[in-house]
């Protein structure tokens, strides 16, 4: 997710028969700045539904038109399929509750970079080199940094347990995806996985939400965050993923923490003291660096796009 939008499993392995073109870098920064507009317009449901609620209601939206646009086959579906779909389902809806619980507290830049040492620790384990590793602690560095906990104004700790929390479902979401993917074709696994995740949330949403779910201005709020955080961020990745090469894509990636910062900064006022300012560096540093190693995981991992 970033905002609870888990790396596509159709994604899993891609590689560019073409060049990289210009047009593929922007698609993929849109779909980048989608996300995170995304997550900063969903923070405007809080005050009145809650974290939880704001979770269910994008959730409940965005499997509702995947399942529309891709027309999943649900009858006759074999065991293993089910039971690939099933886990990558619930770690997804996990993700993205922990993720609206953790920016409820905590700047959407730092609560990004947070969640951002998943992905990061998974890379450096496939790769295993001591430089990968070394990569991962300069991650973890900069999330000090961006959380100081010996300070008395640093990030709030249930804030960046959340986010933790978030990190390891995005960890476990790269094998779970794969394996999703190789079991249905198509965006079958994303449409079919998504509609687990919003089970997810369920009963905790209608609870925290209750009937203010179905004020008008908040179905407004509550679509925009949906199309901005899955629809429109995963198309434009799967039309970039079929010339942009991997490396490329991975580079792109790894500026997610810094792109939501900046939609944090610029949506929500959320300022950055320059302590913070390092923190983000050094966490967008070690993806870069962890990507561009010739050791790294084969194929790109999207940011999370449910």
């Amino acid at each position: 997710m970033s905002a609870g939008a888990p790396p596509s499993p159709a994604a899993a392995g891609t590689t560019a028969p073409g060049g990289t073109v210009p047009s593929d870098v922007l698609m993929v920064l849109g779909a980048i700045g989608s996300v995170q507009i995304s997550a900063a317009v969903a923070t405007e449901m809080f005050d009145e539904v809650g974290p939880l609620g704001a979770t269910l209601l994008r959730s409940v939206m965005a499997s509702a038109v995947l399942l529309v646009l891709v027309r999943p086959r649900i009858r006759g579906l074999s065991r293993d399929a089910v039971l690939a779909v099933v886990p990558y389902g619930l770690v997804l809806g996990v993700m993205n509750t922990a993720f609206y619980l953790g920016i409820d507290r905590v700047p959407l830049g730092t609560a990004v970079a947070i969640e951002f040492l998943g992905p990061l620790g998974v890379g450096a384990w496939f790769a295993r080199r001591t430089r990968d590793r070394v990569w991962v602690l300069l991650a973890a560095l900069g999330v000090l940094a961006l959380t100081r906990p010996w300070s008395a104004d640093g990030a709030d700790p249930v804030g960046v347990a959340w986010m933790l929390l978030a990190a390891g479902c995005w960890a476990a979401y790269i094998p779970l995806g794969a394996r999703a993917a190789r079991g249905l074709p198509g965006l079958q696994p994303v449409a079919l996985g998504m509609a687990v995740g919003a089970l997810v949330v369920l009963v905790p949403g209608l609870a925290s939400g209750g009937g203010r779910l179905l004020h008008g201005h908040v179905l407004v709020i509550g679509a925009v965050a949906a199309l901005a955080g899955s629809v429109i961020p995963y198309s434009l990745e799967q039309l970039a993923l079929r010339r942009i090469a991997p490396g490329v894509f991975g580079v792109l990636m790894a500026l997610e923490p810094g792109v939501a910062a900046a939609a944090g900064l610029l949506v929500l006022g959320q300022d950055l003291e320059p302590l913070s300012v390092l923190g983000l560096v050094l966490v967008v540093a070690a993806g870069v660096g962890i990507t561009r190693a010739p050791s790294a995981p084969v194929g790109p991992v999207p940011s999370p796009v449910a």
